[in-house]
């Protein structure tokens, strides 16, 4: 389950979330991604839009699993998922936040 960064005043609306998944004991990412995003649009997992529509999720368990091999270096990605901005470190964070609204421009 996400855990919210609480904001002072409890009626403000919550856009800022975490959760981890233990990139030691092979936890995947992509499982607490879909978890968590689910859990705050308080839907069954299944009912959500695949993750690989918004990412590739080996490349993403590819990519953490060699990143924890390899070295002590913190490494993230960022992507779109169920409206929200999704960062993936390597250190096992997961931070979920509203999406950022994409600039238009009519050139």
């Amino acid at each position: 389950m996400p855990s919210v960064d609480d904001p002072a005043d409890a009626s403000e609306p919550r856009d800022s979330y975490v959760t981890t998944f233990d990139p030691a004991v092979d936890d995947q990412p992509t499982a607490a991604i879909v978890t968590a995003v689910a859990s705050l649009v308080e839907r069954d997992p299944l009912e959500l839009t695949p993750l690989y529509d918004a990412i590739d999720p080996d490349a993403l368990e590819s990519l953490f699993d060699h990143a924890c091999r390899a070295d002590d270096a913190s490494h993230q990605v960022w992507f779109t998922y169920e409206g929200f901005d999704v960062g993936v470190c390597s250190d096992g964070e997961v931070r979920i936040s509203d999406a950022t609204p994409k600039s238009t421009s009519n050139a």
